[in-house]
């Protein structure tokens, strides 16, 4: 079968984001009475990734937009030197208070380790470190977008499997009546007989001619799935990790040169 949760419109638009899957009448209408349903949970649960991945992008893209400004200065400073200089300066003066915007010798430290632990020693590699960052999400992405659409027709076909198998009986009974019983009957179980309708009608459309439901071949590929998703998920924390670092380098950098104006770039308007 072809499973498609309406998302043509999203692969057309080039959006960068997993789409949710359709609710549908039922589960709308549970929703709106403010019951939690399987599908809504799924939805939930895909809209906090969409927002991962979209936090994440405009972070990098702010550190992009800053590393292009200082590295277009006519004599920009050199992170490394930058960071040593002030590693100098803190020893020889002792504790002050203008250090306090960048914490103290040990944060500063720690930002030259940085810098060195990644073979940054000025601004051209730290954007080279940053672009770095920047594919290293859009990879992160583009493999966590089929894994969700996967572990959403899995869990859609498990659930559509399920609810066969629940009003399986209830249809059998339904449909071995007598036609003058059977209006009586479907009257009193209509929610049973159509649910059970929909879920046949849906799966015989996933098992392309087969006819035994392989709901332990799916609930198997859905563990894995889920081992990758983690995974992915692990890869993108220390990637925010990473980010983070660099950030704080960005904010103590200005905070370094707006303390020593005289030494540093000339001011910009």
């Amino acid at each position: 079968m072809n499973l498609s949760f309406h998302n043509r419109s999203y692969v057309r638009q080039g959006i960068d984001q997993i789409p949710t899957v359709r609710l549908g009448v039922a589960a709308s209408q549970m929703e709106q009475r403010g019951i939690v349903t399987e599908r809504g949970n799924i939805n939930r649960n895909i809209e906090v990734t969409n927002q991962h991945l979209r936090q994440l992008k405009a972070r990098i893209a702010k550190l992009q937009t800053w590393l292009k400004e200082e590295a277009g200065n006519a004599e920009p400073p050199t992170l490394a030197d930058v960071i040593t200089n002030i590693l100098s300066q803190r020893a020889q003066a002792g504790k002050s208070d203008r250090y306090k915007s960048i914490s103290n010798l040990k944060s500063a430290a720690k930002m030259l380790a940085f810098l060195q632990e990644n073979a940054i020693m000025d601004m051209a590699m730290l954007e080279i470190k940053v672009q770095s960052m920047y594919e290293k999400q859009f990879d992160i992405r583009d493999k966590l977008k089929p894994v969700e659409r996967r572990l959403k027709t899995l869990d859609e076909h498990i659930q559509q499997a399920a609810i066969y198998m629940q009003h399986k009986a209830v249809y059998r009974q339904y449909q071995e009546l007598r036609p003058k019983k059977q209006a009586a009957f479907a009257e009193k179980h209509n929610r049973e007989i159509t649910l059970f309708e929909s879920a046949e009608r849906y799966l015989k459309g996933v098992m392309n001619g087969k006819t035994s439901l392989p709901i332990k071949a799916w609930k198997a590929e859905r563990v894995k799935l889920t081992a990758v998703k983690n995974r992915l998920s692990q890869d993108y924390a220390l990637l925010k990790g990473e980010v983070c670092e660099v950030e704080q380098i960005r904010r103590s950098v200005y905070a370094i040169l707006r303390e020593q104006p005289q030494k540093a770039q000339p001011t910009r308007e």
